[in-house]
């Protein structure tokens, strides 16, 4: 499948286009929106610090991938991006309120940071979270860096 994009064409393959459709879409709808939280790129330092605060930790990766890996001790399983790519903001919204508050700071994470630097900016810009964390480069880096995982539960 390929996409004409200001006279370039762009091939993607299967669920690659519609993360990277979905991608763009979301970058570009919170970039219209006016700045209402703040969206903070963190590394594993900053990761641990937050968490010995106590702060949340939400994994948006699926249940595939959190098996294949484990998960950071006391993350909150939602699931944003289905394996096929699909999601569903208000009912992913929901779940996380029931979690954490707008006006409490709260952590994304997925595999490599990808995902969660649009879906931070959904809940720090679009939603008005205080402070919506995004790990950089995902728990790929933080199991390279000896960061502990659990199994998912």
């Amino acid at each position: 499948m390929a996409a004409l994009v200001d006279g370039v064409c762009l091939r993607f393959v299967g669920s690659q286009m519609v993360h990277r459709i979905v991608f763009v879409f979301t970058v570009l709808l919170v970039s219209c929106l006016p700045v209402h939280g703040e969206v903070i790129d963190i590394g594993n330092e900053e990761l641990a610090r937050l968490l010995a605060e106590g702060v949340p930790i939400i994994d948006i990766r699926t249940e595939p991938e959190w098996k294949e890996t484990g998960i950071v001790e006391g993350s909150h399983l939602i699931t944003f991006f289905d394996r096929y790519g699909r999601y569903d903001i208000q009912g992913w919204l929901a779940a996380v309120r029931a979690i954490v508050k707008p006006e409490e700071p709260v952590i994304l994470i997925c595999r490599t940071g990808n995902r969660t630097v649009s879906v931070s900016g959904l809940l720090g810009v679009r939603e008005g979270y205080a402070k919506a964390y995004n790990v950089r480069y995902g728990i790929v880096k933080w199991i390279a860096e000896k960061g502990p995982v659990v199994p998912p539960t």
